[in-house]
């Protein structure tokens, strides 16, 4: 697949701090790209990067292949995490003219406006100014400016902060669209659920450096551990509990049921067959759940930098 973005080792200090160390990440066109971390990672320094806002002190970034250049700013949108609205402007002369800012011409940025205010039913805003809109109506405006110009590269940093849920599922929509319409995003984020719906591949920054990049799903793959949820019922759970922990790895589980199952995690070794334990279990009881336990992306997220603290 084809990158529309390249860091290559790029570093960046300021006075004795350092935020990022030989950073490299690979954002392939047309995909949904997380990049995660705690607080004070790097990752904020990273997009500045990438918006050329702040230069970096080593390495270098591509966009589409070119070196990164001041033209690209137009091939760019950029929801900041921290809003950057004048407050006292009415919302459709600051959309205007943070349109023009990015290389359309008025009549084109007052079509694609009104395509972008009747969709989400805000026409009624455009004379209201900023100071008049609640933190998740201004944040659908800077939403429209961010995605208006129809950039390749979409960078949002904490997009759904301050909506509501029926908004942030509106916004997840459009951002998954705008995917399938040929943008690539970089989502930044510390909300999970969101990476595990919307995301293709991610990156892990720690302290200034990267620990982990790729595939959601093999990254999943690398940390799951052959473990599986079971619910069984039995005459003697106890007993039972009991005889399969002398011959696996057992511990107890914690899910809903309807009726009294035996509720245990098994671990196999690596190479066991997950049919051979479903056949054994058969032999035991009735079993009624059988899952493959499947870290979440919250869970790998935890573990990743504490084993690299």
């Amino acid at each position: 697949m084809t990158n529309l973005l390249e860091v290559k080792q790029v570093s960046k200090q300021f006075g004795n701090f350092t935020a990022l160390q030989d950073v490299s990440i690979e954002v392939p066109k047309g995909s949904i790209f997380g990049l995660l971390g705690p607080n004070g990672a790097g990752k904020t320094t990273l997009i500045r990067i990438v918006n050329q806002i702040t230069m970096p002190d080593a390495g270098s970034v591509y966009l589409d292949n070119e070196p990164l250049n001041p033209q690209h700013v137009r091939d760019i949108g950029y929801l900041p995490e921290e809003r950057g609205l004048y407050k006292t402007m009415k919302v459709g002369e600051q959309a205007l003219y943070l349109a023009q800012l990015k290389g359309l011409s008025k009549t084109e940025a007052k079509e694609r406006l009104k395509y972008w205010f009747d969709k989400f039913d805000i026409s009624h805003w455009w004379n209201k100014k900023i100071q008049e809109l609640s933190k998740g109506m201004a944040q659908k405006v800077q939403f429209i400016v961010t995605v208006l110009h129809k950039p390749k590269l979409l960078i949002f940093d904490e997009p759904f902060s301050g909506f509501d849920p029926i908004s942030a599922n509106v916004i997840k929509d459009e951002i998954l669209q705008l995917r399938n319409d040929g943008a690539t995003v970089i989502f930044s984020t510390h909300r999970m659920e969101s990476v595990e719906e919307l995301c293709d591949r991610i990156a892990l920054i720690n302290k200034s450096k990267k620990i982990l990049e790729g595939r959601v799903s093999d990254i999943k793959r690398a940390y799951k551990s052959n473990t599986f949820e079971v619910g069984l019922l039995t005459q003697d759970n106890a007993g039972i509990y009991t005889t399969i922990q002398n011959k696996f790895e057992v511990a107890p589980a914690d899910f809903k049921a309807i009726d009294d199952q035996l509720k245990m995690k098994i671990t196999l070794d690596k190479d066991a067959s997950p049919n051979e334990l479903l056949q054994y279990l058969s032999n035991t009881g009735q079993v009624v759940r059988f899952n493959e336990v499947i870290p979440g992306i919250n869970e790998i997220f935890i573990k990743s930098v504490e084993e690299h603290e």
